[in-house]
């Protein structure tokens, strides 16, 4: 019965002068999703509203399901949209509504009614009592609450009427592309994925880059990568993921350096190449998926060492996740399985036994000076041999 949905939002509300940006933000972002979905729609705005139309024939699970992928919506009510022919009229659209759309009519409910326009000769709380009243002489079993309802009605009048009686909830933040771009370092595993989510939750627009090599790690690694690039891009929009051939670097320094600084001294040339890619790309930071102590790499003394080389700032809103918070938030938004299938990245082939927990930032300078002969052009190499693959 539904051909609409009225979609609510929550922080853009008070967002004072330049809160038509952010609406036209999120009304772009709607329309970006609903192209994957059969049907036409239309999605306009009004009076701090967002509406979303079906034109044509649609599947309407589907459709909801890309607009609970929508960051920036905090509530989609399915709702029927009415012409304005009289309150006599109304009501008996209302009584309708109520019949075809629950058969069970053993339960408390509420009208809450707003009127926006305010040449509507009835005012909200008449349209209250007076709606209620005629629903109470349709269906006698219904009783009214005005506290704590099973069903709220709500009535909007506008240009238009708009009846809907459920909000199903949306993923909220900010549209993505409202804060800027950053540059996710993504790998097979379960976090990162979660913090590309999360940080695009707030509006930041996604690049990546994924560290491979071949051929420790195989081609099944790699398409596991672009896969989970691909589920975080059903929120994030399309990313475009840079593919870096690691292994020549991570062999050189496996040759060169003490294997218990390994860990954190690939780190510090992943940061370097994924920070040459993010401001070609005009990022404005890097992403990791790190958490304080989950590993000897995310230690605050490592993670102070692996922020020395950059100059962009590197966020990490993973940071005070324990591993099962992470989990959660992966397996709701469909990563986890991909994550934790058997393919192993680069990250986990080259692991020393006993990697430095609290590393010397003057003795991890002293170990990469061994390697000044042939850095720099493996460095330039691989960025210029990467390989750039737009996942939508």
């Amino acid at each position: 019965m539904f051909r609409a949905f009225l979609i609510k939002y929550g922080e853009i509300g008070i967002k004072g002068k330049n809160r038509h940006l952010f609406e036209d933000a999120l009304v772009s972002q709607i329309q970006h999703a609903l192209k994957a979905v059969e049907g036409t729609f239309q999605t306009s705005k009004e009076q701090g509203r967002i509406y979303v139309e079906a034109l044509s024939e649609f599947d309407y699970e589907e459709t909801l399901e890309s607009l609970q992928r929508v960051f920036g919506i905090v509530g989609i009510c399915p709702a029927v949209i009415l012409e304005d022919q009289g309150f006599e009229q109304l009501c008996q659209d209302v009584i309708a509504y109520l019949d075809a759309r629950y058969a069970d009519k053993q339960m408390t409910f509420k009208v809450n009614a707003r009127r926006a326009r305010k040449d509507y000769p009835i005012e909200s709380m008449q349209i209250n009592a007076r709606v209620g009243e005629k629903i109470l002489m349709a269906f006698p079993q219904m009783k009214v609450d005005v506290h704590h309802p099973q069903l709220l009605l709500n009535i909007e009048v506008r240009q238009k009427i708009i009846l809907y009686s459920e909000v199903i909830p949306g993923p909220g933040g900010m549209p993505v592309g409202t804060s800027g771009r950053a540059m996710l370092l993504l790998s097979g595993g379960i976090d990162s994925p979660v913090a590309g989510y999360m940080i695009s939750k707030r509006g930041v627009k996604l690049d990546a880059t994924y560290f491979h090599a071949p051929p420790y790690t195989s081609e099944r690694a790699k398409q596991k990568v672009v896969e989970l690039a691909r589920l975080v891009a059903r929120y994030s929009g399309p990313i475009c993921l840079k593919v870096v051939n690691f292994t020549e670097i991570q062999l050189y320094i496996y040759e060169k350096c003490p294997h218990e600084e390994l860990t954190i001294i690939m780190r510090r040339y992943m940061m370097k190449i994924a920070e040459h890619f993010a401001k070609e790309s005009h990022s404005m930071g890097l992403i990791t998926g790190e958490s304080i102590g989950q590993v000897a790499s995310q230690t605050m003394q490592s993670l102070a060492a692996t922020n020395e080389v950059c100059t962009l700032p590197v966020y990490r809103p993973l940071i005070g996740f324990d591993k099962q918070e992470i989990i959660d938030v992966s397996e709701k938004i469909g990563t986890y399985e991909t994550s934790i299938q058997p393919f192993e990245d680069c990250c986990t082939i080259f692991v020393a036994k006993h990697p430095v927990t609290k590393p010397n930032l003057n003795i991890i300078r002293r170990s990469e000076q061994r390697l000044r002969e042939k850095i720099d052009q493996m460095v330039q190499t691989a960025i210029e041999s990467a390989e750039t693959i737009v996942v939508e």
